[in-house]
């Protein structure tokens, strides 16, 4: 993680965005600590922030709102902030353009854990294609997939010739499944293996990035197997 790594923080309550800010303060993180969305969202169009940090319930703008606005402008990674683990609100983050998310109250490591794992992840996007000799077709990193064509080496998808705009942890997802086509990877490895996590996490991130890919690269391109996880049709 590059120094003084730009947090934007967007939090209503006094007291957590005062004492978050000086925590990851701590942690040698240069924030922008903000009290509304629509305030948040002028510091990003103004400071461009290496990472977000919004909360789903606040004022003028909420969180998802200014989630679908700055991953109109960017695909800077977005962690959102949300009281109810069990809410809504959760997926409607993850839909609306989000990475991750983290439950409140949290503990101030647990969160810069969680930070840093997204932009290790958005530093490192991507990896070799891991196909082997049976594998789909592959010239100069290019793997192709019936109409869908994704370029491990340049970091580019294309579907019937058309570009396809991804963001980072869409493109560790598609690269994870490009990889292993025809395999059946399950949610805690895809948990594992693009979020960082080495511990299980909440499988809907995994469901709702999945169904944010298909809409991109074709709903019948990733197949579900029921029980197990997802698999790419070769």
């Amino acid at each position: 993680m590059p120094e003084h790594t730009h947090v934007l923080f967007v939090e209503d309550d006094d007291v957590i965005r005062e004492a978050t800010q000086l925590a990851l303060e701590r942690d040698g993180f240069a924030v922008t600590a903000m009290p509304d969305g629509l305030s948040g969202l002028e510091a990003f169009r103004a400071d461009r922030p290496d990472i977000a940090l919004l909360d789903v319930m606040v004022p003028g703008l909420d969180g998802v709102s200014l989630c679908r606005r700055i991953r109109d402008e960017s695909t800077v990674p977005v962690i959102m902030l949300s009281a109810r683990a069990d809410s809504i609100d959760v997926v409607l983050g993850l839909e609306a353009g989000a990475d991750d998310y983290v439950t409140k109250p949290f503990d101030g490591a647990v969160l810069v854990a969680r930070i840093r794992a997204v932009l290790r992840r958005f530093g490192h996007a991507g990896h070799p294609g891991r196909a082997g000799a049976d594998g789909p077709a592959a010239t100069d990193g290019v793997l192709t997939f019936g109409e869908l064509e994704v370029d491990t080496e340049g970091m580019e998808v294309r579907r019937a010739g058309q570009p396809v705009a991804l963001t980072p942890t869409e493109m560790r997802l598609l690269l994870e499944f490009s990889g292993a086509p025809g395999t059946v990877l399950s949610r805690d490895k895809l948990l594992e293996r693009v979020w960082d996590y080495g511990w299980g996490g909440d499988t809907r991130v995994v469901d709702v990035h999945v169904q944010r890919l298909r809409q991109k690269i074709g709903q019948d391109r990733i197949e579900t197997v029921r029980g197990f996880g997802y698999k790419l049709r070769g």
